[in-house]
Order: structure tokens, then C-alpha cells, then sequence
């Protein structure tokens, strides 16, 4: 395969995921936004979660100042110009899709055409007040597309480098979710274990589709320690770090290749600390400096892959910015 395919291959799956990984944020924080609260400054702090989680507050911060629902949600929902939001990241999805026209199948192509096609209908009509069908119609396109690569692509390396870029941006997005709820919507002391600290954790499990998950696991009462195991070390659940880096080790060892040596060590050596470690041990360490650890490691193994396989088309492609978590406007 040339090495610009795979590029192409690689970022148009990361695209899709990233869309529908904004999609859930962004749908978890209109719901907590329901929940009563009077403090001073609720609203802003709510709305700069999905901004620190996307590393998109400065660039918003500097363009609309203070963070409110409204503006929020159309910047990361359907602004053109910020390069995380969901209308950019279908974008970009269907331009690298369209670059390897001949490498992907014909529903394939179909399936994200018509997405980005259905979405420039529906954006003169959309409301950023009720945008909870939007997101729900980008969660179902998002499986709809993995779906139909599943169902209709040889086992071949461009169903490979597609998961690559499939798991690789959803253990980014896991991480990024968990460490700005520790960091942006932890309660003050009083309200820990109270009706509002449940809720913001259940939120959080709903975000990544793990809820009847923890439920069915540890069956009790949602506890911080317990999340965290479930979305960092339970190879089980789909959207852990664990189970993330199960995959993209296991697809590099499939591809090989003389050039991947060093991504495939990297993988390796990530895997292995996910596979063997306490959670215990995270929580001695810091969470926070962890998932930040976690979170470089796989912007190495990344660029590692790109170096190794990959052709760089700076047109097409861009990566989130580490999370710099910014709460209030001075």
C-alpha cells in the first residue's frame, strides 16, 4: 500500500471517531446543564469541560470570551473554522475519504458522502438550542460508517490502518474525558457521594456508552476509584485505554513491516503498563499526571506510526491540542 493511502486511511477513521466522540461530549453536557444549580458562575464552568477536553478553550476563549451554552455548542458543534468541531471533522473525514476513493468500497464511500452531504442540508435549520437529535444522528453515521467498513472491506491494510485510526483517537478521547472530570467538574468536599457528584459520574459513563457496563461489573454505587478502573485497565469495555491498546497492538503486529519496529515497541511497551498495572498503583501515581503521561505516549506512538507507514498531508490532517484546562475568564 502507498504510504499516502494509508495516511489518507488512517486519519479519515480517526475523523469519524473524532466527530462522534464531540457528539457524545457535547450531548452529556447539554444533559447536565438540565440539572438545577445556582452557584456563582455554574454555567461557565459546566461549558468549559467540553473545551478543556478538546483543548479548544483558549483559541474559544479568545473569540467569545466567557463559556455559555449557546456559544459552545456552536463552536464545537458546527463552526467551520475550529478545527475540532463536528462539522470540520465530517469534513475532513469525507476529503481524506474522497483522496482514496479507490481504496475504500463503494458503501464505504456512500455511507460518509451521504453523511456529509445530509449534514450541509440540515445546517441552515439547526437549532445549537436543541441540538440533541443532531447528536444522536451523528452517533448513529459514526456506527454506520464502522459498520460498513467492518462488513464490506478485505481484511487487508486498509481495514488495518483504519482501526489504527479508530483506536488510537478513541483512547485519546477516553483519557481526555476522564481527566477533565477530575480537574473541571469534581464537586466541592460537601457535595462528594451527594445526588449531584452521582449524576456528574453517571454522565461521565454515559458519555463513553459504559453506564449498564459499570452497572453490570460492580452493580453498586458509582465510586471515582471503580470508573477509572473501568475505562483505563478493564480490557472487557470497549472504550478503555486497556482495550484500545489491545487493538492497535495486535493490528501493528498484523501489518509488521521493516519500518515499524520502533511503533511497534512503543505499542508494546504502552500495552504492557495497561495490562499490568493497579489501579491502586494509578491513584498513588496521580491520575491526572497518568492520563497526561498516557496521553504523550500516544501522541508519540502516533507520529512513530506516520514516520514509519504514513505519507504526512498537513491538508487533511490536524491533532488535538493537549488538554490546558482553563476555568474562567479573568
Amino acid at each position: 500500500m502507498l504510504s499516502r493511502t494509508a495516511d489518507h486511511l488512517f486519519w479519515m477513521a480517526r475523523y469519524v471517531e473524532r466527530a462522534e466522540n464531540t457528539a457524545r461530549v457535547l450531548d452529556v453536557a447539554h444533559r447536565s446543564a438540565l440539572l438545577p444549580d445556582d452557584s456563582e458562575g455554574a454555567e461557565a464552568h459546566l461549558w468549559y469541560a467540553p473545551l478543556n477536553i478538546c483543548g479548544s478553550a483558549e483559541d474559544y476563549q479568545s473569540k467569545h470570551g466567557m463559556a455559555e451554552m449557546l456559544a459552545v455548542t456552536r463552536y464545537m458543534a458546527l463552526d467551520p473554522d475550529n478545527p475540532a468541531s463536528i462539522y470540520t471533522s465530517l469534513m475532513l473525514a469525507r476529503e481524506n475519504a474522497r483522496a482514496v476513493r479507490g481504496a475504500i468500497t463503494s458503501e464505504m464511500w456512500e455511507s460518509i458522502n451521504g453523511t456529509w452531504l445530509d449534514l450541509n442540508r440540515m445546517m441552515p435549520t439547526l437549532n445549537p438550542m436543541r441540538l440533541e437529535g443532531f447528536f444522536d444522528w451523528v452517533k448513529e453515521r459514526s456506527h454506520q460508517f464502522r459498520g460498513v467498513t467492518v462488513g464490506t472491506t478485505l481484511k487487508d491494510d486498509a481495514l488495518y490502518f483504519n482501526r489504527l485510526g479508530t483506536f488510537l483517537e478513541r483512547a485519546d478521547n477516553t483519557a481526555r474525558i476522564l481527566d477533565v472530570k477530575y480537574h473541571i467538574l469534581l464537586p466541592s468536599v460537601k457535595d462528594v457521594g451527594g445526588a449531584a457528584d452521582y449524576y456528574q459520574w453517571g454522565a461521565l459513563l454515559r458519555s463513553v456508552s459504559a453506564f449498564e457496563a459499570y452497572r453490570k461489573i460492580y452493580r453498586d454505587a458509582i465510586s471515582p476509584l471503580r470508573v477509572a478502573e473501568l475505562l483505563i485497565l478493564r480490557a472487557d469495555m470497549p472504550r478503555s485505554l486497556h482495550a484500545c491498546l489491545n487493538e492497535v497492538a495486535t493490528t501493528l503486529d498484523i501489518i509488521n513491516g521493516t519500518t515499524g519496529h520502533e511503533a511497534r515497541r512503543l505499542a508494546g511497551e504502552l500495552h504492557a503498563s495497561l495490562h499490568f498495572t493497579r489501579i491502586e498503583d494509578v491513584f498513588r501515581h496521580g491520575l491526572h499526571e497518568y492520563l497526561t503521561q498516557f496521553l504523550t505516549q500516544t501522541l508519540a506512538l502516533s507520529t512513530e506510526i506516520r514516520s514509519a507507514y504514513m505519507a504526512p498531508r498537513d491538508e487533511f490532517t490536524s491533532s488535538l491540542k493537549t488538554p490546558r484546562l482553563v476555568l474562567h475568564v479573568q
